[in-house]
């Protein structure tokens, strides 16, 4: 019998591993929940990943890494909050 709950996932050529983000910047509007990550090395960063999903599935992924969260402080510790930019993180019109 086939596994009916089971899902073939592809990744694209373009993803050929992950990207390091330290910042991240949210924005929502009633339809959709808007994720800028970036990576910032002083003076500058870059943007390296947007998601744009929805209402429920951001509250979805929130309760995975609530519970991920919980899972890895159990087994390794306590982790500290990283300090917040102390620069504002904006967009540059040239």
């Amino acid at each position: 019998m086939e596994n009916q709950n089971q899902m073939e996932i592809k990744i694209a050529d373009n993803l050929p591993g992950g990207e390091y983000a330290n910042a991240m910047q949210v924005v929502h509007n009633k339809e959709e929940f808007i994720l800028s990550f970036f990576n910032i090395v002083a003076p500058a960063g870059r943007v390296c990943s947007k998601i744009i999903t929805s209402p429920g599935h951001i509250k979805r992924m929130i309760a995975a890494l609530d519970e991920n969260l919980k899972k890895y402080e159990v087994q390794f510790g306590s982790i500290t909050q990283a300090e917040s930019p102390k620069a504002e993180i904006g967009f540059k019109a040239e």
